[in-house]
């Protein structure tokens, strides 16, 4: 139960911090933080282990730093997806 709230929080706090980066963080409120940081951690996986690199990001038990960050860039890509589709620019 503890590991639940754990992946919320972790998945607000890299939504949040993503939301900062790609200056959406207006248009975004805590729900929708939380949503970008969880599938941008499963998005950051997939693009991790597609390069290669390899990877573990807050969607697995391993909340280190390393899978903070991994999940933190594939919340700015997924950031930077939404914004092509709705703006047709990335910003």
């Amino acid at each position: 139960m503890l590991n639940f709230f754990l992946w919320l929080l972790f998945g607000a706090i890299v939504g949040w911090l993503a939301s900062l980066v790609m200056r959406t963080n207006a248009q975004q409120g805590l729900l929708l933080n939380i949503v970008v940081g969880i599938v941008g951690a499963f998005l950051g996986g997939l693009v991790f282990n597609f390069m290669g690199i390899g990877g573990s990001n807050i969607n697995n038990t391993d909340f280190s730093l390393g899978a903070l960050l991994v999940s933190f860039i594939g919340a700015i890509i997924l950031l930077a997806i939404v914004n092509l589709v709705r703006r047709g620019s990335v910003r």
